[in-house]
């Protein structure tokens, strides 16, 4: 008995001196990254995403993504970071697609760093926040003019150590701004609400489509028509010129379709015929320019980690073009469409907002009902990234195509935020949702829903949401209270039942619901298009590739019954239709 212990503990002894040198071998690469004093002699606060990749087509801060395609990146906060002083991202920095550096693969790889700056903001409800301000680029980490990086370079990196040394000091420019034309203006107006909410200056801009034969018309006042989506530089869409001839077609692998750029150009001047046309209706048309700290937009709506962007949206920027650009400024005259964010945007205003609005037209919309939070119950669920098992593990899909066939998790979108930015700050799409719609939380940043790395429920803040901005149940909760009455004629909403990120699922939630109520009737539209992807608007005689390019032009006949049928008597419904 006694040989045994001996034996057993000569074994353990043994197999401890094994880990520690087997597996203290393994600590993984060390990066020592500095920044120059040229850049700028300060110390700055930020996320330091550090990018590796054996693809040399591209810059590999334009490389990462949810795809199979994507390559490697790490990321770490750093505050009050020197000049010339070394940070290091090792082991311990959190990784996407790989977890830790250590586990990597050996080999040659292309290196760069890049650091998203951050500012502080001095909110009026006294909390203190580091956040990533908006450039002009619509929270594009990669894009953004100010952030640090380097130029790519060719490392050796070996899993099991070694330190590498790289140094950003290169600084990405300022966009210019775009200039006007004779339909296209651009215009910013500084939010009173906004900024006594946020501490600082905060403007709210709008990129404008003036109606053909605005300046020989100065008795005609006109609708507007606001079309809602992620952050626009101009008016896309929209092009004077004919296609250029000299244009060399590219290839849409999203569409499998020759030459996209072409068509592209085609709809943007067939819009622009149609617009300068005789017979077409003359709207204002409008798109806005609204980012956060958070994201590229504020999903339009009050918050309690953005502020009152709803309000200041509706009641100071609307009414501001309106007077500028003789705007009929009365809620019947105004409408509401978008796609995917602008989607959900267009249907919340609308909801939030009712009497301030004509109608709306949602497609794709973001998820407008949280028991199909895309394929998350997220009052039922408890786990978002796994389904429910005792003896599995299997993972949720977060993308697919027409096919069914998964490109990404739900957890790996979620990491891959984490990589680029922690507390909510990767201006990413699951986290705007989170600085959205939810709390603010114990730190002063946005409460999370679930655990970012685990994907475990926090039913609070789930709770939160529902009664805030889960839109199938506010419609359901106030329906026969009289916002049902307020809606009636108003809700259109299109979403193809093969949504990339299963957004149909939602849409059939809120639709029973429409359907079946009838205190009173919605008396509005629910329509599908057969295996149709991300965006599809509504349009079943196109394929969606066309479609998507026809926002402004195929809402209008629609828009204009609404206005034939819903105008208060003796309102201005003739000085626009010359």
């Amino acid at each position: 008995m006694i040989r045994k212990l001996l034996v057993l503990q000569m074994a353990l002894i043994a197999a401890i001196a094994w880990g520690c040198t087997a597996g203290g071998d393994n600590l993984g690469p060390v990066f020592e990254v500095t920044f120059s004093q040229e850049l700028i002699d300060q110390a700055q606060d930020g996320r330091l995403v550090l990018m590796l990749s054996k693809d040399e087509s591209a810059e590999p801060r334009f490389q990462i993504s949810d795809g199979p395609a994507t390559q490697l990146a790490f990321g770490i906060d750093v505050e009050n970071w020197e000049p010339g002083q070394k940070v290091l991202v090792d082991a311990e920095a959190f990784g996407y697609p790989i977890r830790s550096l250590k586990d990597i693969e050996a080999g040659e790889y292309y290196l760069q760093v890049l650091l998203n700056r951050y500012e502080t903001y001095n909110l009026k409800d006294g909390r203190v926040l580091k956040l990533p301000p908006d450039k002009g680029e619509g929270q594009q980490w990669n894009r953004k003019p100010g952030n640090f990086y380097n130029v790519p370079i060719k490392v050796n990196v070996d899993p099991k150590g070694g330190n590498i040394a790289v140094n950003l000091d290169q600084e990405i420019p300022p966009i210019e701004a775009p200039a006007d034309t004779k339909y296209i203006k651009h215009i910013q107006m500084k939010s009173e609400m906004l900024s006594e909410w946020w501490g600082r200056d905060v403007y709210l801009g709008a990129n404008i489509l003036i109606p053909h034969g605005f300046d020989e018309h100065p008795e005609a006042r006109y609708p507007l028509m606001i079309f809602h989506g992620h952050f626009p530089y101009t008016f896309g869409g929209f092009r004077e010129d004919p296609p250029d001839p000299d244009m060399e077609p590219d290839f849409s692998a999203r569409f499998g379709i020759n030459g996209y750029n072409i068509i592209q150009q085609e709809e943007a001047h067939n819009f622009y015929t149609q617009w300068t046309g005789p017979n077409f209706p003359r709207y204002i048309v409008i798109e806005i320019q609204h980012p956060t700290p958070y994201y590229d937009d504020s999903y339009a709506v009050n918050s309690a980690n953005q502020g009152p962007y709803g309000d200041a949206i509706t009641y100071e920027l609307i009414p501001h073009i309106e007077e500028m650009f003789r705007g009929i400024g009365e809620g019947w005259s105004r409408f509401l469409y978008g796609g995917s964010t602008g989607g959900w945007e267009a249907l919340a205003v609308q909801i939030k907002y009712p009497d301030e609005y004509g109608a709306t037209f949602a497609a794709c919309p973001d998820p407008i009902d949280f028991q199909a939070y895309t394929v998350v119950d997220i009052y039922k669920d408890k786990n978002a990234y796994f389904l429910e098992s005792e003896n599995k593990k299997t993972p949720r899909p977060g993308h697919r195509d027409y096919l069914g066939h998964i490109s990404s998790t739900l957890e790996e979108m979620n990491h891959r935020e984490l990589v680029l930015g922690s507390k909510g700050r990767s201006g990413q799409q699951w986290d705007i949702w989170e600085a959205t719609y939810s709390p603010v939380g114990e730190d002063g940043y946005p409460a999370r829903l679930w655990d970012k790395i685990t994907g475990d429920i926090n039913p609070d803040v789930a709770e939160y949401w529902k009664e805030n901005y889960d839109l199938g149940h506010i419609l359901r909760r106030d329906w026969e209270s009289g916002l049902g009455e307020k809606l009636k004629g108003k809700i259109h909403i299109y979403c193809g039942d093969m949504d990339n990120y299963y957004l149909n699922n939602a849409v059939y939630l809120v639709e029973e619901f429409l359907e079946n109520t009838t205190n009173p009737y919605y008396e509005g539209e629910v329509d599908y298009g057969d295996r149709a992807e991300h965006c599809w608007n509504g349009d079943q005689e196109n394929p969606n590739y066309i479609a998507r390019l026809r926002y402004n032009t195929f809402y209008l006949p629609k828009i204009l019954n609404i206005i034939e049928r819903d105008a208060p008597v003796g309102a201005d419904t003739k000085s626009w239709r010359y």
